[in-house]
């Protein structure tokens, strides 16, 4: 019989009538509907005409599309399977055992066909089987009738309008029911089909676009996170005409920008509703109502309807959305026997979608009935969690773990994911757990994984110290301490923004991590971090940096109330402050960028320096308005003041403003760069001309107080840091041991003390200290700024009777005004990052958002 006559799909048997239209455009290649035509039947005679089960495996290629529809044409059920998954391919084929199997081997085609006479049973309606959405890993196919096929093809191209002018770029997969329908429905209609694999974030993929005349594209929800990032809305496509979106819900905000951008550009947005189960599509948007109706899946597809079956417990005015049309499947196939079966739904589907129908006439989809979780005595909708995270750009899925909500994400700021999955659901934060992942796992269709999210969140449950911590893990504790909405592989803490509070928070708990603490941890990449051996029990390594700045503080607050005579911490800590200058400030890859984070460091210093000392002034009296502007070392009086208490913050702020001018200047930025040990060791040699007045500076005792006098321990700790090998760090040694001395006035003590502590930044990087005691030590480096700044106003009233308490106050008032600064900053990050965000939509609360928050940068004081 002539294939006219065949038991196929009507449109593939009908394909030459197109003639020399263009049907499928390759970058090496054009086949017309004639070309197409004459390929598919001689295909078609060669798979035969005995009717067999055809498993197709491939890409979105000339050959792969020719057999499919040479299949289709000569009436042999086709199964439809991923060409990237061998695993998932292998498994098919034991399950149901094909007679033939395509795929495509090395850029070829290849036909394997078991010759013997077919054992299966196959319905003479059945034209197609696809694995149903989400589960790619199990054998459960959907049985799809040569009626459902052209129906709902014929559905698309009507709402559609596809043209036969139309060309459609393939940017999903054939064997994924969306993918699949974009081929069916063009073709259809004579409009032809541009064939690639490439993704959207590929240069490549647009260029083909654009020389082959590209007017529409397919996308998922994931393919328009993809598009963000790429910054598609600035591409020129003049030959664009619609984009088509289904595959998973979008958050409203994003479909009204695609549609507004679209009204913009000149090109139709087109929302759509679908499962495999329908074939593809059973409801969609008008592009005319996305940007005012965007959180809809709009109006049934021509040939379709819906309605809301009863379903208990669910709010009111809502049910499952239940479909009837001739696109509805025959039924599910669990195994080679189910292939005999026939229609078994009678043209109704149950979606499982809760939906309510509203006031315009169009439906909603509010949930899913397999998606809900039972904690607390609470029934939590999962997918409305997610919806409310994806409303501020995050990519998140969600399980249910034991007693507690687990998320899983790929980047956001934690506490607030957690304060907003809390407040959707309706549980406490503390049953809110969240795991940071590279990436959330997905199908080969690109919606989430929920079975391979579900392991992530049990693997997630396992003690950490049973665990080996992965790229996942320290990406979290990054996320965390950080408050970044984003941590990449290639991250680092310095290129995240991290700052010196941060800095010894992170060091301790990566370490606890890790078992051990890398060396240079604060440049190295995420991806870079392995687990080491573990630490003496009891035992952690301090960084030197940390650790001297803790000893410091503590010997600056006990001296000045005499409960001791330990002098020098604080020109140590100017050596400290050097020294974190260059690991922090100096890889910028710019002038610019530099000046930037030195501004904002000086900042971090300035700014609560002068709150403080203003309340003080304000309440007090004590200081001069001068110091409240840190101008004292400026404008100050001649002669020992109280003003000069805070000399170190004033001396700070002029050394690394005077550091980041001479940055500035291009030659003496790059002279840095090319030499990045002996820049700072001249700055120490000009730095000797003050040190030992050789210019006309006051030889009076505030002279070791003052700002250009003190630059050159600055430029020593900058010179420690930069020193890479043996002789650098005996030529800083040298430099300490041999200027130090006779600095304080004959002050033997002190100049040993300060001798001792810059030679230990110079040698020594970490220290073995009792955990307890490192922790301990930790907050005192954190908060050592805080502590300097408050402690005078603290102790100098108990200082005479209860000295004690006055140093165990001292401490503990600086370190609440830290918690207190860092909290103001952390606000100030989240509204920043807030307002920098669309509006949510109403009832979503508004915590999150995709932009990272401003860089926090290093103070150089720690």
């Amino acid at each position: 019989m002539t294939h006219v006559d065949r038991p196929g799909v009507r449109f593939v048997r009908e394909l030459g009538r197109f003639g020399d239209e263009p049907a499928l455009i390759t970058a090496d290649e054009t086949l017309t509907y004639r070309d197409l035509d004459e390929r598919v039947e001689h295909r078609a005679s060669e798979l035969g005409t005995t009717r067999r089960l055809v498993m197709i495996a491939g890409s979105n290629d000339v050959d792969v599309i020719v057999t499919y529809l040479a299949a289709l044409r000569a009436g042999h059920p086709v199964l439809m399977a991923p060409g990237d998954s061998s695993g998932h391919l292998d498994g098919l084929i034991d399950a149901y055992r094909p007679d033939v199997v395509v795929r495509t081997v090395a850029g070829r085609t290849v036909i394997a066909k078991d010759n013997r006479r077919p054992e299966h049973h196959l319905h003479p309606d059945l034209a197609l089987l696809l694995s149903t959405s989400g589960s790619t890993g199990s054998p459960k196919l959907v049985r799809l009738s040569h009626r459902n096929v052209q129906s709902n093809a014929e559905s698309i191209a009507e709402y559609l309008g596809i043209r036969a002018t139309d060309r459609a770029v393939t940017t999903l997969p054939v064997h994924y029911c969306y993918g699949l329908s974009v081929v069916h429905s063009h073709l259809l209609r004579g409009a032809a089909l541009i064939l690639t694999d490439s993704s959207v974030t590929d240069p490549d993929f647009w260029t083909l676009v654009r020389t082959q005349r590209g007017t529409t594209f397919a996308g998922v929800p994931y393919t328009f996170d993809l598009l963000d990032r790429m910054g598609f809305d600035k591409l020129d496509l003049p030959e664009l005409r619609y984009i088509t979106q289904a595959g998973g819900k979008m958050p409203p905000d994003r479909v009204r920008k695609y549609a507004e951008l679209g009204r913009r550009r000149g090109w139709d947005l087109f929302v759509m509703y679908g499962q495999t189960e329908a074939t593809a599509r059973m409801a969609y948007l008008p592009s005319d109502l996305a940007a005012t109706h965007p959180h809809t899946i709009g109006r049934p597809i021509p040939g379709g309807s819906f309605r809301l079956g009863s379903v208990d417990d669910s709010p009111s005015g809502t049910g499952e959305l239940v479909y009837s049309g001739p696109n509805v499947m025959l039924g599910y196939a669990e195994g080679p026997d189910d292939l005999r079966l026939g229609d078994t739904l009678g043209g109704e589907l149950h979606t499982g979608d809760l939906a309510r129908l509203t006031d315009d006439g169009f439906y909603e989809v509010v949930g899913r009935r397999s998606r809900f979780a039972k904690m607390f005595g609470l029934r939590i909708d999962l997918q409305r969690v997610e919806s409310a995270l994806a409303q501020h750009g995050l990519t998140a899925c969600c399980a249910g773990g034991t007693d507690e909500l687990v998320v899983v994400m790929e980047s956001g700021d934690i506490d607030a994911v957690r304060r907003t999955a809390a407040r959707t659901s309706g549980l406490p934060v503390a049953a809110v757990r969240v795991c940071l992942v590279d990436q959330v796992p997905r199908t080969p269709t690109g919606k989430p994984d929920l079975r391979a999210v579900a392991d992530i969140a049990a693997r997630h449950d396992l003690d950490p110290s049973d665990t080996v911590p992965t790229t996942a893990d320290v990406k979290a504790l990054f996320a965390e301490i950080l408050h970044c909405s984003r941590v990449e592989d290639d991250s680092t803490f310095v290129s995240l923004g991290g700052d010196s509070l941060s800095y010894v928070r992170m060091s301790l708990r990566l370490e606890a991590m890790l078992g051990h603490l890398p060396e240079n941890w604060h440049t190295t990449p995420v991806q870079e971090f392995d687990r080491g051996p573990r630490s003496r029990h009891g035992w952690h390594r301090v960084e030197t940096n940390v650790l001297l700045r803790a000893l410091a503080i503590v010997a600056i607050v006990g001296s000045h109330i005499h409960l001791f005579a330990v002098l020098g911490g604080a020109h140590v800590l100017l050596g400290i402050a050097g020294y974190n200058f260059a690991r922090f400030h100096l890889g910028a890859a710019d002038r610019t960028e530099r000046t930037r984070r030195v501004l904002r460091s000086v900042a971090r210093i300035a700014v609560p320096s002068m709150v403080w000392i203003g309340l003080v002034i304000a309440l007090t009296g004590d200081y001069r308005i001068t110091s409240a502007f840190l101008l004292n070392g400026i404008l100050g009086p001649d002669g020992w003041s109280a003003e000069w208490r805070y000399w170190f913050v004033e001396a700070i702020v002029y050394i690394v403003l005077a550091a980041a001018a001479l940055l500035f200047v291009p030659f003496l930025d790059r002279v840095e760069r090319c030499h990045p040990f002996w820049f700072p060791m001249g700055l120490v040699g000009l730095g000797l001309v003050t040190r030992y007045g050789l210019i006309d500076i006051d030889d009076s005792p505030n002279r070791i107080l003052t700002a250009s006098v003190v630059f050159w321990l600055f430029a020593v700790g900058w010179a420690a840091a930069q020193a890479n090998t043996v002789r650098q760090r005996l030529c800083v040694t040298a430099a300490i041991v041999g200027t130090v001395p006779g600095f304080f006035f004959g002050d033997t003590q002190r100049e040993v003390i300060v001798t001792i502590g810059l030679c230990m930044l110079v040698w020594l990087s970490s220290i073995a200290f009792p955990a307890l005691l490192s922790r301990v030590a930790g907050t005192l480096a954190s908060a050592s700024l805080f502590i300097y700044l408050t402690h005078f106003q603290v102790y100098l009233p108990l200082r005479d009777d209860h000295p004690w308490l006055a140093f165990v106050l001292s401490i503990v008032v600086g370190i609440l005004y830290w918690q207190a600064v860092e909290f103001a900053l952390s606000l100030r990050s989240r509204i920043m990052a807030r307002s920098m965000t669309v509006p949510s939509a109403p009832g979503v609360p508004s915590d999150l958002s995709d932009s990272r928050p401003p860089e926090h940068n290093l103070p150089p004081w720690h």
